[in-house]
């Protein structure tokens, strides 16, 4: 008899989950973030939610946690239920470089995710304040050796504190990070001076570029149209090239019609030509083409390409 029982809750259990799963989305979507509002993942994750919104008929609320390099978020979004109501609009910062940096985690970015789909990726770009005297790459490292010791640079983001210590590493100069919470405060004290250097998101850094409040020297990996006068990083230093990726998660155990199904939605508002330009013009090169595998696949790829920049940027993990 408790046989019966316990065949019939389960039963009952399974009809429960599969009449969840047919009614998804019944209700608002929380779409995480590990940065700050203002940053570029941030606006990014706005964008796509604005899009999504009009396609799922539910409201999708941001939710920016940032701190600590990602894991506030990325911790708060693995303990979350896998029901497809709390995802995660990460980078490579939670998910590729946090391993190689942080000698424990409170997450672990294969295991307690199931990826969704690779958004795109943004590119960086060296910026300076107005007060350092140079115009090009070679004439801040130049700058840098006669000042040994004296300028700094921001990091809010591991591909920022990567750039900036593999610049370090390839020139040879003596320059100091300084730790942020987030990109919009460091591009603030860049701008005040309190910093000299910094590798800025282009959703972040483009509007001071602009506006001329800060100066553009190079792009981190290959020109960009968005400033086409500008030169890679590797027409100063031969090998350097750092990006970042944007892309969706759900908890690990988040049955797999519903990451087919955002899948697809978000494969879906990506395509849409007036929502590429708005990312386009954030500086996020949109990919959003794949399957959930092969953004999985992606991920474990990352995690070892990571793990070499962060070794020959010299940064021992914390």
């Amino acid at each position: 008899m408790k046989t019966v029982s316990r065949l019939a809750l389960l039963l009952i259990s399974s009809v429960i989950a599969f009449a969840a799963q047919a009614q998804y989305p019944n209700k608002p979507v929380r779409l995480v973030v590990p940065f700050a509002a203002g940053s570029a993942t941030d606006t990014i994750a706005r964008v796509v939610a604005q899009a999504l919104i009009e396609r799922i008929g539910q409201p999708v609320i941001v939710d920016p946690k940032p701190g600590a390099s990602g894991q506030i978020a990325a911790e708060f979004v693995a303990r979350a239920l896998p029901d497809g109501y709390t995802l995660f609009m990460t980078t490579n910062t939670s998910h590729s470089a946090n391993p190689s940096m942080f000698k424990k985690l409170p997450y672990d970015p294969i295991k307690d995710f199931s990826p969704i789909l690779l958004v795109g990726e943004v590119p960086f770009v060296l910026v300076v304040n107005n007060a350092v005297p140079v115009k090009t790459t070679a004439e801040l490292i130049a700058y840098a050796k006669a000042n040994p010791g004296k300028l700094s640079f921001p990091y809010a983001s591991s591909t920022a504190q990567v750039a900036g210590e593999t610049l370090r590493v390839m020139s040879g100069i003596d320059a100091v990070a300084v730790a942020y919470k987030s990109s919009p405060q460091a591009a603030t004290d860049l701008i005040s001076g309190q910093t000299q250097f910094y590798f800025i998101d282009f959703g972040t850094g483009l509007p001071h570029i602009k506006s001329g409040r800060m100066r553009a020297l190079a792009a981190s990996a290959k020109r960009t149209p968005l400033l086409p006068d500008l030169p890679a990083m590797s027409e100063t230093l031969p090998g350097f090239s750092l990006t970042s990726w944007n892309g969706v998660l759900a908890p690990a155990g988040t049955p797999k019609d519903i990451v087919n199904r955002l899948n697809a939605d978000l494969r879906a508002v990506l395509a849409r030509p007036e929502v590429r330009e708005r990312l386009n013009n954030i500086g996020l090169e949109v990919m959003g083409t794949g399957t959930p595998e092969e953004f999985g696949g992606f991920l474990q790829a990352e995690l070892a390409k990571w793990a070499k920049w962060v070794k020959d940027a010299g940064i021992q993990p914390e």
